[in-house]
């Protein structure tokens, strides 16, 4: 189960009678005047601890004091905020994980003097913050049966944390705004962790309809549905599963059609549409993947769970947008009804495709659901999320996203939205020179171009069914699965892209 800490709010002064009392300070070591009154019994403390230690007070960095001589508190951790004046607020998040991180597991009471030497925090802060410290606690053990309290790992505590800050109310209001938007994280990160035989397109798409509690529309398209739409390139990936294939359509009509006005106005009632890929276990299928790290396969769908987790994040905080998720739900396996290289299939668009790798299968998927978004809901914009390609892990690692898009406002947004929220996209290249490389001899196009510029050509085959919409593709091969641990997220599935959608929809597309 998710591990969740009990955040609360509180004015000054900090009363830590017992459990764990954090204070920050800068370079300089000072603290503020609230700090500096919780610490008055034990004067000096800070200043030889750190001497002790060598610890300089650098950004994030912590010195932990245990039964700390004049205080009640049974531990003091101190947190560096390094130059104050160099503070960003992705710099808050990354605190707040900090901190979550030096919480033993057992702790149940938690005091945070949230300030800064020379000023307070902004409620917008502390609400980040709070994020980094929801985010960090979050752990997927719910398949452990024998697994002890006391041998859980320090940064997962549900402990009481009371955050003490100048203008609690206001930051217990930034942060009702917030918490939101960590449960839809969390919600990504669980359907991304969770096994195959688990979740299989079926369930997940019932997990979806869970979103109805909210006031979402979810519409589940079965295989009669899909193959009366012509859907028949993401049909063809699913035919050698036991598993039928799920189109799942969710609706959050966050303004009632009146758009955002402004710059942009001539979007009025047009829906922004997010399209996610989820292969809930990608064998390779006919083309079968090596067997080394095939069990990673499983996170094949982490598109489609930032699409779930966005959706919820909206609806839940009730965003004054409307907007549409799809995702195209399928199990790629080399059953004897298995998709065969050489077939050629018909997508709804009425592109023919010949199939040469069954494993260039996410693409397929993509190709109707984006068609289907396109025709059907006529957005302003559709941005799709996909573990596409490998390529663009030799490309990008697991730092940046790889971006593609039509449209050079849209890649500025997310560029920005991405800087903002950490979840970082870099801009990869598209241009018709690029289409020779997927041009087929007896279809249409051809679903893989082979190994050179392999993630360009997957988004110029997924180019070819927006039909001109602004749109942008996120790779996110890198980014949405196994990525290496970072201060908010210890995770195998970190949840990636939620953050970032939502930041783009409040900057760009929310109405007020």
């Amino acid at each position: 189960m998710s591990h969740m800490p009990k955040i609360t709010f509180a004015k000054p002064p900090a009363a830590a009678e017992d459990g764990i009392l954090v204070v920050f300070v800068d370079d300089r070591l000072e603290t503020g005047p609230a700090a500096r009154a919780a610490l008055e019994p034990a004067a000096g403390l800070i200043a030889r601890a750190a001497t002790a230690a060598r610890f300089k007070g650098k950004l994030a960095a912590t010195l932990d004091v245990l039964a700390p001589a004049g205080l009640a508190a049974e531990r003091l951790i101190v947190v560096g905020l390094g130059a104050v004046a160099e503070l960003k607020p992705a710099d808050l998040l990354k605190l707040g994980g900090a901190v979550m991180g030096k919480l033993p597991a057992a702790a149940r009471e938690v005091t945070v003097v949230l300030e800064r030497p020379g000023g307070e925090f902004t409620p917008a802060d502390i609400a980040e913050f709070a994020l980094g410290l929801t985010l960090r606690a979050y752990a997927f053990d719910r398949y452990k049966t024998k697994k002890k309290e006391d041998e859980e790992e320090e940064g997962t505590s549900r402990a009481r944390i009371n955050l003490v800050c100048a203008d609690d109310g206001a930051a217990k209001k930034a942060w009702r705004a917030k918490e939101p938007v960590a449960n839809g994280v969390i919600l990504a990160r669980d359907l991304v962790n969770e096994p195959p035989n688990v979740l299989h397109p079926p369930e997940f798409a019932h997990r979806a309809e869970a979103l109805s509690k909210l006031g979402v529309e979810v519409e589940v398209l079965d295989p009669k549905a899909m193959k009366k739409l012509g859907m028949n390139a993401l049909l063809g990936v699913a035919q050698g599963s036991q598993h039928e294939a799920r189109l799942v359509v969710m609706r959050w009509k966050g303004t009632q059609g009146e758009g955002k006005q402004g710059e942009n106005k001539q979007h009025e009632s047009k829906p922004v549409a997010f399209v996610g890929k989820g292969v809930t276990f990608d064998s390779g299928g006919i083309s079968i993947k090596p067997a080394a790290s095939m069990e990673e396969m499983k996170g094949d769908m982490a598109g489609a769970a930032c699409v779930v987790g966005l959706m919820h994040a909206l609806a839940a905080r009730k965003a004054k947008v409307d907007a549409v998720g799809v995702i195209g739900l399928v199990e790629n396996m080399p059953d004897a009804e298995a998709q065969r290289p050489g077939d050629i299939v018909k997508s709804m668009s009425g592109q023919t495709i010949e199939i040469i790798n069954t494993d260039a299968e996410g693409r397929l998927v993509l190709a109707d659901a984006l068609w289907y978004v396109k025709d059907r809901f006529k957005p302003a914009a559709i941005i799709d999320l996909a573990t596409l390609t490998g390529a663009i892990l030799v490309a990008l690692g697991h730092e940046h996203a790889g971006l593609f898009t039509n449209d050079d406002t849209l890649a500025d947004k997310l560029t920005a939205a991405g800087l903002a929220t950490g979840e970082r996209v870099w801009r990869m290249p598209l241009g018709s020179d690029y289409d020779k490389l997927i041009d087929s001899k007896f279809a249409d196009m051809k679903n893989t171009g082979g190994r050179n510029a392999g993630s360009i050509t997957a988004a110029q085959f997924l180019q070819r069914f927006v039909d001109g919409t602004p749109w942008a593709h996120l790779d996110i091969a890198g980014t949405g699965m196994g990525a290496p641990a970072s201060d908010i997220n210890k995770s195998w599935g970190p949840g990636w892209g939620v953050r970032l959608l939502d930041r783009l929809i409040a900057d760009v597309y929310e109405e007020g």
